[in-house]
C-alpha cells in the first residue's frame, strides 16, 4: 500500500516519464512516433516474403498470422531493452533528486503498453482488409495485455537493478532476446512441432501469450483461459519477488550509477 500511495504522490512525474518515453525516442526524426508502427510493419513484410520459402510454411493469411505475433513481441522487446538501462540512463536525476525509483521501470512498460494498444489498430486493419474479420473474442484483449504487462514489468525490475551493478547485463539481454525470439512461436505455429520440443513452448510464457493474441485476432476463438489465469497468478508472484530484489538493490543506486 505504501508503494501505491507513493506512486500516487508522484503521479505527475510518472505521467511525464510515460509521455517522454513515447515521444522522446523518435523526437528528432521526421516521422516521429510513426516509426513505432513502421518498424514492426517492415519486419512483417520481410518475414512474410522470406520465411515461407525457407520453412515451407503453408499457413493461410500468413501476413496476419505474423503481425499478430510481431506487434506483441515488439512491445516485449522494447520494454526489456529500454527497461534494462532505465536506471543507468537516469543517473544524473537519481543522484540529485529523490523520487520513487520504481517509476522508471513502470513508465517504460506503461509507455510500451500504450504504444501496443495503438498498434492493435494495425492488426485490426489487417484482419478486416485481409478477410479474416473481427469477432467478440477481442473482449479478452485486456486480460492478455495485463498478463504480458506483469511479466514485462517483473523482468524490467530485475534487469534494471542488476544492470546498475553489472553493466554487461544490457548486452547479454540483447543476445538472449534474439535467441528467445526463435524459441517463441512468432514466425511459425506450435502445431508444427511435437514431442519433447513442446516443453519449450509450455515453459515459455510468451508462447502462451502470443497464441492467445492469435486466438482472439486470427482464429476467433476463446483463448486458453486456464493458462492465462495460471500465468496471471504466476506473473504476480514473480513480479513481487523481482520488485523485492529491486528495492533491496535500490539502496546503492546513487553510489553505483
Amino acid at each position: 500500500m505504501a508503494l501505491f500511495k507513493e506512486l500516487y504522490q508522484y503521479r505527475e512525474l510518472l505521467k511525464t516519464n510515460v509521455k517522454k518515453d513515447i515521444r522522446g525516442k523518435y523526437k528528432a526524426s521526421f516521422l516521429g512516433v510513426l516509426w513505432s508502427f513502421i518498424n514492426p510493419l517492415l519486419q512483417v513484410v520481410v518475414y512474410a516474403i522470406v520465411f515461407p520459402y525457407i520453412m515451407r510454411i503453408q499457413t493461410s493469411n500468413y501476413l496476419i498470422f505474423l503481425i499478430c505475433g510481431i506487434i506483441p513481441w515488439t512491445w516485449f522487446t522494447n520494454s526489456i531493452t529500454n527497461g534494462t538501462t532505465c536506471v543507468t540512463n537516469n543517473a544524473n536525476l537519481i543522484k540529485k533528486v529523490y523520487f520513487p525509483r520504481e517509476i522508471l521501470p513502470i513508465s517504460i512498460v506503461t509507455s510500451g503498453l500504450i504504444n501496443f494498444l495503438i498498434s492493435c489498430l494495425i492488426i485490426i486493419l489487417f484482419v478486416i482488409f485481409g478477410g479474416v474479420g473481427l469477432s467478440w473474442h477481442l473482449v479478452f484483449l485486456p486480460l492478455i495485455a495485463i498478463v504480458q504487462y506483469i511479466f514485462s514489468l517483473a523482468l524490467v525490475f530485475l534487469l534494471s537493478a542488476f544492470n546498475v551493478y553489472v553493466k554487461d547485463v544490457e548486452y547479454m539481454v540483447i543476445f538472449l532476446l534474439n535467441l528467445f525470439f526463435y524459441a517463441t512461436p512468432i514466425l511459425y505455429s506450435t502445431e508444427m512441432f511435437s514431442g519433447w520440443f513442446m516443453w519449450i513452448f509450455r515453459l515459455n510464457p510468451l508462447a502462451h501469450i502470443i497464441n492467445a493474441y492469435r486466438d482472439i485476432f486470427y482464429v476467433h476463438q476463446v483463448p486458453q483461459i486456464l493458462n492465462l489465469l495460471i500465468l496471471l497468478v504466476g506473473g504476480l508472484i514473480v513480479l513481487i519477488l523481482c520488485y523485492c530484489v529491486f528495492k533491496k538493490l535500490e539502496k546503492r543506486f546513487a553510489e553505483e550509477v
